[in-house]
C-alpha cells in the first residue's frame, strides 16, 4: 500500500494519488471506494481507498529516497522507495500487511460480497 504523510489541510485522496504515482510510476483513475480509516498500534491513523483495476507489475517503477547506510555512518545512499511489487491472495495479504491495515482487506471483502 503506497503511504505518505499528509500536510494540514491537504486532501487525503489527492495525497494518496500522489503517493501511488511516486511509488509505482502509474496513475490511478476510476471510481474510488473510501475504506474506514484504521488506527495503528503507534497511534497513526491510516486512510485507504479501493479501486478496481488491473496493473501489470513488471512495468512498475518507484521514485528514490536517500537513507543513511550503514546506520549511524553519516554516509547517504539513494535507493528505490519500493524494490518489488507482488500480488497476493486476500489471505496472504492479511498475513503480510500491517496488522491494523488488514481491516482494509476485510472491509473490502465484505463490500464485494454484498455486490455479488
Amino acid at each position: 500500500m503506497p503511504k505518505g504523510e499528509v500536510s494540514p489541510g491537504e486532501d487525503l485522496l489527492e495525497r494518496a494519488l500522489i503517493e501511488f504515482k511516486e511509488e509505482t510510476g502509474q496513475t490511478a483513475e476510476g471510481e474510488f471506494m473510501a475504506l474506514q480509516p484504521v488506527k495503528q498500534k503507534g497511534g497513526k491513523t491510516v486512510y485507504a481507498w479501493a479501486l478496481e483495476g488491473d496493473i501489470e507489475t513488471s512495468g512498475l517503477y518507484s521514485n528514490t529516497v536517500q537513507i543513511e547506510w550503514p546506520p549511524r555512518s553519516s554516509r547517504m545512499i539513494e535507493i528505490p522507495e519500493v524494490d518489488q511489487w507482488e500480488w497476493f491472495s486476500s489471505a496472504e495479504a492479511k498475513m503480510k500487511i500491517n496488522t491494523a491495515q488488514a481491516a482494509f482487506i476485510e472491509e473490502l471483502e465484505r463490500k464485494l460480497s454484498e455486490v455479488e
